[in-house]
């Protein structure tokens, strides 16, 4: 085969590995968009449904799923604002895009759960000593069956939109939105407890056991958040992934200083190439751009950056694993 002929089809590829990524990009970003709008939509109407049963009944549970829908709809709308400002392209201010909003839309998330954790338990402790019973518990019940089933379908929605984008904020809300789904399934029961068993402490009490599971959700979410942002490496089988791609290359001698990131949905990966000391330097890049697509093949969407050297070069490099 030509020269000529190989360097179009090795052209052909490495704009179609070019192309791949933009379109994952406008599939991920209408997805996230999706994920934030139904959010807020779905706090919305909790918010709404939820203060009218705690007007009925004067439950501290459910005032505690009130709180926790009102805070819902903060952090949501904050996600709204940081997704679409993560999703705008470099700028000459920010070459390696936005996606930092995400992770700290994250943080906001984990503050606001931490706010309504602390308000629910004041309330709480102040029942313990003045309990009062639950009055229309029914209709308090049917609330929280309708809350439970429009937020287990928000959940599989954003679980849908994490698994194709992995998103950090909207993977956050998500799990936000899981215990609101066990936090409306507890005031159940307690609502049951309290009107039908006449045990009326179950209810701050569950108020109490809510606040703490609040809070146990906010480590989850900052955890997340920060490894975002202080550029956590990728799971190390997503490491031994990237080695086994370079090196199936016939060509690659070796690599060496594989570096890994990510930034909202914008994977970064970089790596220097073992390549034969005698090749000239148009096959040596030929081959860069190989491993390149090889990679973004992998890893639809990745900003791959590799350097090239030559076989046996020594280098100063950090001991890492």
């Amino acid at each position: 085969m030509s020269g000529t002929v190989k360097r179009s089809i090795h052209e052909g590829d490495a704009q179609a590995a070019a192309a791949r990524p933009a379109v994952v990009r406008e599939e991920s970003a209408r997805l996230m968009k999706l994920a934030t709008r139904a959010s807020v939509a779905v706090a919305g109407t909790l918010i709404v449904v939820k203060l009218g049963a705690w007007l009925l009944t004067d439950s501290v549970s459910i005032l505690s799923s009130l709180l926790d829908s009102l805070m819902d709809v903060m952090a949501s709308l904050v996600n709204l604002v940081a997704v679409h400002h993560a999703l705008q392209p470099a700028d000459r201010e920010h070459r390696f895009g936005h996606g930092k909003a995400e992770p700290l839309a994250g943080l906001a998330q984990a503050a606001f759960i931490t706010g309504s954790a602390v308000l629910l338990t004041i309330e709480a402790v102040s029942r313990l000593f003045h309990p009062q019973p639950v009055v229309y518990a029914e209709v308090g019940i049917g609330v929280m069956l309708f809350s439970i089933a429009l937020t287990v379908g928000l959940v599989a929605f954003q679980r849908h939109v994490v698994r194709k984008t992995g998103s950090t904020a909207v993977g956050a809300d998500a799990l936000h939105y899981q215990t609101d789904v066990l936090v409306n399934a507890s005031v159940i029961v307690s609502l049951g407890l309290s009107k039908w068993l006449g045990w009326h402490l179950a209810d701050p009490l569950f108020g109490i056991a809510i606040a703490a599971y609040l809070v146990r959700s906010v480590w989850q979410i900052a955890a997340r958040a920060l490894d975002v942002l202080m550029d956590r490496e990728f799971p190390d089988e997503d490491r031994a992934r990237i080695r086994d791609i370079v090196l199936s290359h016939s060509r690659v001698k070796g690599m060496h200083d594989l570096r890994t990131r990510s930034s909202g949905i914008q994977p970064f990966v970089q790596l220097h190439l073992e390549l034969d000391g005698d090749l000239l330097l148009r096959e040596a890049h030929e081959i860069a751009d190989e491993v390149e697509a090889m990679i973004m093949e992998a890893f639809p969407g990745a900003e791959v950056i590799i350097h090239q050297d030559p076989e046996g070069l020594v280098e100063e490099q950090p001991d890492f694993a």
